[in-house]
């Protein structure tokens, strides 16, 4: 059966994620195709935080216009950081264990952010801080709304 599995998990990976499960619930798992079950497990656990860093950027990147360009603001960016906000602390909540990555993900989503904020605004990337000037507690915080330097 070896090699039926991996034609199948090459060729119909919906249809082998089905059987895998049908095998495994049924408690046949010398008949499970572990070692691409293990795979893909793992691939999961590197989906949840890759989008832990897609998000920390979306929420990094409001923040940064909404300090460098007050002139933009209204309720729609409002809107925008309070979903971003509520669905970090989502995905926090659904993986708890990610918060053991918080810091290296922050970096990698600022670094994202940063480039992307010099993009949208047309401001050089030396106009917004190198490295997040913010931590993790300030920029999660409802009231936080970070401020321009001419206010």
């Amino acid at each position: 059966m070896p090699d039926s599995r991996n034609s199948l998990y090459d060729q119909d990976f919906y249809a082998w994620a089905t059987e895998q499960a049908a095998l495994l619930r049924a408690g046949k798992v010398a008949d499970a195709d572990i070692a691409h079950i293990a795979e893909e497990i793992e691939s999961m656990g590197r989906t949840e935080k890759r989008e832990l860093v897609s998000r920390l950027t979306v929420l990094l990147l409001h923040l940064l216009k909404w300090q460098f360009q007050p002139t933009h603001r209204g309720p729609s960016w409002r809107l925008s950081i309070a979903n971003a906000r509520d669905d970090l602390t989502d995905h926090l909540a659904d993986n708890p264990s990610l918060k053991s990555q918080l810091d290296v993900s922050i970096t990698s989503a600022y670094r994202r952010a940063h480039r992307q904020a010099s993009v949208e605004t047309g401001y050089p990337e030396n106009r917004f801080p190198e490295s997040c000037p913010w931590t993790f507690s300030q920029f999660m915080a409802e009231d936080f709304w970070p401020q321009s330097d001419t206010e």
